[in-house]
């Protein structure tokens, strides 16, 4: 005898027993910018919630994209870059930290907002400092390619490890801005670098770097990853 299926009623939402991943912040900046994000969210007027900041931050990443584009025929471009870094640092940190002070937070919302941004946001940064000419399409190309990468291992291990890891190696998405803002100041004051007599492009140096270190993080992270699944779901 068969037993009859019911079928799946697709019009009525299902409730989704979501969980809250834990966040891991331990970057070499993260115990002061946590402090700092605190105290600014305390003092926020009311008027203003997460929604504001999200979108701060992303319009801020697109402008320091159209910035850097800027640079390849005026120079200042490099300092407006700097200034949308840090309103996009303002914009991408503290709207979550508003929402867990306030105690208004969506966690699925806030998520997936959150990094589609961000993914959107790194490829107007890359295409702004491809079309610089400070560095290489190349080099860019492959930085994208490794951040995305990387984002995928980490969406991956927050779902089935629970816990949201933002940082690698005491480095996390602040430390990587504030070594982009100085490299943009460095540009601005000194466009033209060279080592032993030859052009030295401080960008593809930077960005090369950047590669070779994501791809490190990734194989590390992705095989110790998967040997604690295989542990914790060793079969009989």
């Amino acid at each position: 005898m068969y037993t009859r299926v019911q079928p799946l009623n697709c019009s009525q939402p299902q409730p989704l027993n979501f969980k809250n991943a834990r966040r891991d912040l331990n970057g070499l900046s993260a115990g002061l910018e946590r402090r700092a994000l605190t105290w600014l969210a305390e003092r926020t007027p009311a008027y203003l919630n997460a929604d504001h900041f999200t979108v701060l931050g992303a319009i801020s990443m697109l402008l320091a994209g159209a910035s850097y584009a800027l640079a390849r025929r005026d120079r200042a471009g490099f300092l407006l870059a700097t200034l949308f870094l840090g309103l996009n640092w303002l914009g991408d940190s503290l709207d979550g930290t508003l929402a867990r002070v306030r105690d208004r937070q969506r966690p699925r919302y806030g998520f997936y907002v959150d990094h589609m941004l961000d993914a959107f946001g790194t490829l107007f940064l890359m295409g702004g400092l491809a079309l610089s000419g400070y560095l290489d399409w190349r080099v860019a190309a492959g930085m994208l390619v490794g951040f995305l990468m990387l984002a995928i291992e980490v969406y991956l291990s927050t779902y089935t490890l629970g816990v949201f890891r933002l940082s690698f190696w005491k480095f996390g998405p602040t430390e990587v801005r504030l070594l982009l803002a100085a490299a943009s100041v460095t540009l601005w004051l000194k466009p033209a670098v060279k080592v032993a007599g030859t052009p030295f492009r401080l960008l593809n140096f930077g960005g090369c770097v950047a590669i070779a270190a994501m791809g490190v993080m990734l194989v590390v992270t992705t095989a110790l990853h998967i040997a604690r699944l295989y542990r914790e779901e060793r079969l009989p």
